[in-house]
Order: C-alpha cells, then structure tokens, then sequence
C-alpha cells in the first residue's frame, strides 16, 4: 500500500523511485559525527545502513492532492539515461507509483523542484526529444538556485533547465510563496543555493516536505551536524533548525530516509 499522511484537507502521497546506496560512505558525508551520534541516528532509522556498514536511500518524490489539484515535490531518478544515472538504481518507478495512487501526470499542477541534485529531477523531462513528463504543471524554483547552476551541477542547463524554457514550463520564484493548491513554498536555503521545502497546515499540524534539508536521520537527531555535501554548512543549519523549531505539531515527508513519514 502507497504510504499517505492525510492533514486537514491534504494527502500527501509518499512515491518511491528507487533504492540504493549512496555514493560514498555515510562516515565521509557527516566526518564530524561520533559514534554516540551515530547511534542516535541507527535507533531513529535502523534500515538505513546494511551488513556492511553501507548507507542506503530510499530516492522519493512526494504527491500532494486535496481539491483543488496536485502539487508533486521532486522527480525522482528518472528513467535510464536520467542524470543521475551514474549512481543510482535508474530506471527509477515514479509512473507506475503514480498510477497506483490514481494520479495521471497530465494531472498534475504544480512540479516543486527543491534543488537541483540530479536525484530529485530525474522525470522533469523525458525523451529524446527532452518534453515535460508533466505537461501541464508548472515547474517551480528559486531563482537563487536558477542562477547558481554552473556551481551545482552545469549539465543540468542543457539537461532540464532548457527544455522547461523552451516548453514555457519554468517559474521562478523569490523566497516563500504560496500555491493555489494551499500549499505554501519556503526558501531553505543551505544545502543548495536556492533550496526550497514546502509546507502543508491544518490547525496545529504542520507538514513539512524536507527535500534535501534533511538526508539522515543523525540530521534530526542533531541537527547542528554539518554534512559534506551542503554548499553552505552554516545556512543549511539555521535552515533545518528553524524548521525543527517549530511549535507546531510536526510531520516530516523525507526524500531519503527509510520511513516516509516521521512525526517530530
């Protein structure tokens, strides 16, 4: 059964693309963790490191569907020969996830892109021909990210930043800012330049779609922890704090960890 966190009049829908290990040791992506942390980190999410001491991702990209339309965070892999090919387990299954929660592509309104790492735009465009994969949505991301492609990743420009031009599918956004859907965008910055989470309330219960503010458990744990592969160590710590801070009844959706769902 698909995972779903119902909140108010929302279900945000847990889609798995793939799993996989990651690409270097998880002791080389957080040097500065100890091994009381890592326990910490292996009580919350035991299932995220194997046998061998290898840590394993789940790659997810998250549907949320209320009554006015569907916004869908990330993309996923992607098929064979997506970008991220190299180190994760393409072809990824997002279309078949979606078809099992019911939702055809052409229905989808908005695509939340919250950064540009070549695990969470795998189906943004597809083919030869490079079209949208949802044809009808509008891509969403932060300019700062947009304008910081040549430091994450250069390839991406041609890859998918181009073809969402050319097809007129590209916004570009200027901090938070909410969606018609009632969801609302906020600017996380740290991981990348222009990263971005999406929040989804309902009284005192927040919901809060991480992208990559969050890539392991040892993060919720100790958030303070420094991971190797955030461009701005510094800003992505105010940025996963500020969030963790929050008064409200707190539901984390997480691209990467075992569990979809974690309740702070």
């Amino acid at each position: 059964m698909t995972p779903t966190l119902d909140l108010g009049t929302h279900q945000i829908i847990a889609l798995t693309d793939g799993v996989g290990p990651f690409l270097s040791s998880r002791a080389l992506a957080f040097p500065d963790a100890t091994p009381e942390q890592w326990a910490d980190a292996d009580a919350l999410d035991p299932e995220a490191v194997d046998a061998n001491g290898e840590w394993i991702l789940q790659f997810r990209a998250f549907a949320i569907r209320s009554d006015r339309g569907v916004t869908l965070v990330d993309t996923g892999i992607g098929p064979a020969g997506a970008p991220a090919e190299s180190w994760t387990p393409v072809p990824g299954r997002l279309p078949e996830e979606l078809a099992a929660a019911g939702i055809d592509p052409a229905d989808v309104a908005h695509v939340v892109l919250t950064h540009l790492h070549s695990d969470h735009i795998g189906w943004a465009v597809v083919g030869d021909d490079k079209h949208p994969y949802f044809p009808n949505a509008e891509y969403l991301l932060q300019r700062n990210e947009f304008e910081a492609i040549e430091a994450i990743n250069p390839k991406l420009e041609g890859q998918i930043i181009a073809p969402l031009l050319r097809a007129d599918r590209l916004r570009l956004l200027d901090g938070d800012t909410p969606l018609p859907t009632g969801e609302k965008i906020v600017s996380t910055p740290g991981h990348t330049p222009g990263h971005q989470s999406v929040l989804v309330e309902s009284g005192r219960d927040l919901a809060v779609v991480t992208g990559d503010l969050l890539v392991h458990a040892i993060q919720l744990a100790h958030p303070a922890l420094e991971y190797a592969h955030e461009m701005d160590r510094p800003a992505a710590k105010r940025s996963r704090e500020k969030i963790l801070a929050t008064d409200a009844d707190l539901h984390l959706a997480t691209p990467h960890l075992t569990r979809p769902f974690v309740r702070v």
